[in-house]
C-alpha cells in the first residue's frame, strides 16, 4: 500500500489551470474589455488567458460566472450591413475614395461587397482596421 502511494506521489502533477470567466452576463455582440473578465482556478477548460479574449466580441450570450469558450468568440465586427462607408482605390501615390454603403457585415481583413452610392456599381473589397473597404484591380 506504501508503495502504491510512492507511486502515486511521485506521477507528475497536472497543473490546474484556470479559466477566463464573465464578472457579469455579456451579451451577443459584446466586444469584451478587461473589467469584463476574470480568471478562476477552479473551472478548468476554455480560454486560459485574458489577453486572448480582450479585444474580441461573443457570438453568443454568455452569463455571469460561466467560462468563456473559444468558440464563443469571433474578431470583432467593424462594418456592419448597410452602413455607410469609404471604398477606397490605392495603387502607389495615387488613392481615390468614394462613399458606399454595405451590402453586408465584416471584420478586418475580411472581403465584403459594397455598392458605390454615385455610380450604384457593387465591388468587392477588404475591410482594413480602420473601417474603410480597399478594392483591389482585378
Amino acid at each position: 500500500m506504501r508503495g502504491l502511494v510512492l507511486l502515486l506521489l511521485m506521477l507528475p502533477q497536472w497543473a490546474m489551470a484556470g479559466s477566463v470567466v464573465a464578472n457579469r452576463t455579456l451579451p451577443a455582440g459584446t466586444v469584451i474589455a478587461a473589467g469584463d473578465v476574470s480568471l478562476v482556478d477552479d473551472q478548468p477548460g476554455g480560454v486560459e488567458d485574458i489577453a486572448q479574449v480582450v479585444g474580441q466580441q461573443l457570438r453568443v450570450m454568455v452569463y455571469q460566472g460561466r467560462r468563456i469558450d473559444p468558440s464563443t468568440l469571433t474578431a470583432p465586427t467593424l462594418v456592419g450591413r448597410n452602413q455607410i462607408v469609404t471604398i477606397a482605390y490605392e495603387k502607389a501615390t495615387l488613392r481615390i475614395e468614394a462613399e458606399g454603403r454595405a451590402l453586408s457585415a465584416g471584420s478586418a481583413g475580411q472581403i465584403i461587397r459594397v455598392m458605390n452610392n454615385a455610380s450604384r456599381v457593387t465591388v468587392s473589397g477588404r475591410v482594413a482596421p480602420d473601417g474603410t473597404v480597399i478594392v483591389q484591380q482585378n
